[in-house]
């Protein structure tokens, strides 16, 4: 099993001392969070807490993420870090894809790409593109995102034509040295396909138990469907069997591969008290208790 810390909307300044404590304490990734505004006026709900309220994510210090991961690569020589998740169809994909290659070449590798769409129509209001089709648009995304980021000698060039980008015959050097891993957040079904079809594994993003294996038993039929027998696809849950070594293996045996842990409920109003030597205290301890028992 790897383990992934994940902290997120809180002081900026302590993102690099997390990432050096998580790992020095033996994590294999940090998850980096993506929010590129908070708009004064919205009707949207947040997806992923039981009211919907979006009023936690008011005066939360987030850095880029793409900015936020070159930082934490620089000052980390092992941990690998993935966006949870880059709001993918509001950005450029071309330019997305020269960040990501340019990240992972200058981090050996370290970058698990987690992508997804926006939640916020507002987002796309921001970024001049269309919410309409955002799930067509998200698939040429990773389309280009592949095309682009897969290992290239000198002489190839990519090209892509699709309803909503036209890319004419360029490359981008330096491209990675090994494949970047694509990770789809989301759980909706068409989300789950995408990940399955276009991506390298799926990240879940939260919720009870009972939502989680529902999940779980849906992507193992999608893979089915699809003929995916890939050893390699990654799997990275939240989950409170995280928390206990034989909740672990209960998480294995239903085919995850990254536990995603964190140490505090992050969606608060208002600024994270939690002073950083509390934080660091907290993922050593877990460790110490569960990722040190688990692999040794």
């Amino acid at each position: 099993m790897r383990f992934s810390y994940a902290e997120a909307m809180t002081q900026a300044t302590y993102y690099a001392p997390l990432a050096q404590a998580a790992e020095a304490a033996g994590y294999t990734s940090m998850t980096v969070a993506d929010s590129v505004i908070y708009p004064k006026d919205s009707d949207s709900k947040y997806p992923y807490t039981d009211t919907g309220d979006r009023e936690f994510l008011d005066g939360k210090e987030f850095i880029e993420t793409m900015v936020l991961c070159a930082h934490l690569f620089a000052v980390t020589t092992t941990l690998r870090l993935t966006p949870f998740v880059l709001k993918l169809p509001i950005r450029p994909p071309v330019l997305v894809a020269k960040q990501a290659s340019s990240l992972a070449f200058l981090s050996d590798n370290r970058l698990g790409l987690g992508v997804g769409i926006s939640p916020w129509p507002e987002d796309f209001d921001a970024m001049g593109v269309d919410w309409a089709k955002r799930g067509k648009r998200m698939d040429e995304c990773m389309d280009i995102l592949r095309g682009l980021t897969t290992a290239q000698d000198q002489q190839s060039f990519f090209e892509y034509h699709g309803d909503f980008y036209k890319v004419d015959a360029l490359k981008q050097c330096p491209a990675p040295t090994k494949a970047l891993p694509l990770l789809v957040g989301g759980h909706a079904d068409a989300a789950l396909r995408r990940a399955v079809r276009k991506g390298d594994g799926w990240m879940h993003a939260g919720g009870d138990g009972e939502e989680l294996d529902r999940l779980l038993v849906r992507l193992a039929e999608i893979r089915k469907e699809e003929g995916d027998t890939r050893d390699d696809f990654e799997v990275h849950v939240i989950s409170y069997d995280a928390y206990t070594v034989d909740g672990i293996k209960r998480l294995e045996d239903k085919g995850v591969t990254d536990c995603i842990v964190g140490f505090r409920v992050p969606y608060i109003k208002g600024p994270d008290t939690e002073p950083l030597d509390k934080k660091v205290a907290h993922l050593e301890r877990y460790a110490e208790d569960i990722i040190h028992k688990v692999n040794g």
